[in-house]
């Protein structure tokens, strides 16, 4: 089998003309030069140079071998940056999960820095809630996926999993706007006991989330109206069938519809990004600092979403930590 280093010595030979002048050019020592040509006319069994006392001279084996030898050598160094590119995350493919309000606001600003810093990263995106998305991480179908979680609704992530924080969100109180408190700014939630509630579908996390504050205040909602459509549950409020509860990331300004900060209220929604502890995938490197670089984004101008505080080991290299 031909060997890409002998040919790349044979081609240095040609072009400088003699043994010594090729060693000095590559690094090497005559004898190695010489030795390497030997080992490849050995495997062509056809003699490369014709030897004289103080000259050589390229046989046209030679010269056929060094011509035909360019273009696989050319794309054999394209295959080896290809490679250091695929082991630094600056090439390959990411696959990437989240939920629809991350996917509104988050993902557009991080995916755009990421592909821009890393534009021959093919990033694929899969879109559900946490529920869904972690055990597509934990099988190995999806690199990493933006996950949330309430405060009041326990919640532990897989140990297999690692987990980086990226936001915390207050959750607003979309009232209509002809409301008696639409422009209070903040409400407490005893103001809100004998109101009528559009709220996510039961089973959910929101749902049980809007329960568990309640209670805290001594009470349960009436929730007449049930959507798991931040849209929809914007419609019923402006129609004045009820309030409702929404993280930040949901609420977006819309006519007819007044929002409200929570008084009193330190309860918030988490969201993080999760992937393998052992997961071999360098690029997901880029995409953790592109996350953490547009949550600060949001997190400064955004109203109701603050930058989680960083942990410790957030900015390693997912693949380095594994080798650790």
């Amino acid at each position: 089998m031909l060997n890409p280093v002998h040919l790349r010595t044979l081609a240095a030979v040609l072009n400088a003309g003699s043994f010594a002048a090729a060693a000095r050019s590559l690094g090497y020592t005559g004898s190695a030069v010489s030795q390497q040509i030997a080992a490849l006319e050995r495997v062509i069994k056809v003699p490369l140079f014709e030897r004289g006392a103080h000259t050589i001279t390229p046989t046209p084996a030679a010269r056929y071998l060094v011509q035909r030898s360019v273009d696989v050598l050319s794309a054999l160094d394209a295959l080896e940056e290809d490679v250091r590119g695929l082991c630094e995350g600056t090439i390959g493919r990411l696959r990437l999960g989240s939920f629809p309000t991350a996917s509104q606001r988050l993902l557009p600003i991080a995916l755009a820095g990421y592909a821009q810093s890393h534009p021959s990263v093919e990033t694929l995106l899969d879109e559900g809630e946490p529920d869904e998305l972690i055990p597509l991480v934990r099988a190995g179908e999806l690199d990493m996926a933006l996950v949330y979680r309430y405060d009041l609704v326990p919640r532990a992530w897989p140990r297999d999993l690692h987990q980086v924080r990226l936001l915390e969100e207050e959750l607003l109180v979309l009232l209509p706007e002809r409301h008696s408190l639409a422009g209070a700014g903040a409400v407490g939630l005893d103001d809100l006991k004998h109101e009528t509630w559009v709220a996510t579908r039961e089973g959910t996390a929101g749902a049980a989330f809007l329960r568990g504050l309640c209670a805290q205040a001594g009470y349960q909602p009436q929730v007449d109206y049930r959507s798991n459509d931040y849209g929809v549950i914007r419609g019923f409020v402006r129609s004045g069938l009820g309030v409702a509860l929404v993280p930040a990331l949901a609420h977006q300004p819309s006519e007819g519809v007044a929002a409200a900060r929570l008084d009193g209220v330190g309860a918030r929604r988490r969201i993080g990004a999760v992937y393998r502890s052992e997961t071999t995938n360098p690029a997901i490197t880029g995409a953790v600092r592109a996350l953490r670089q547009a949550a600060a984004r949001l997190g400064g101008v955004f109203p109701g979403l603050a930058c989680a505080e960083r942990s410790p080991t957030a900015e390693r290299s997912p693949v380095a930590e594994q080798q650790r």
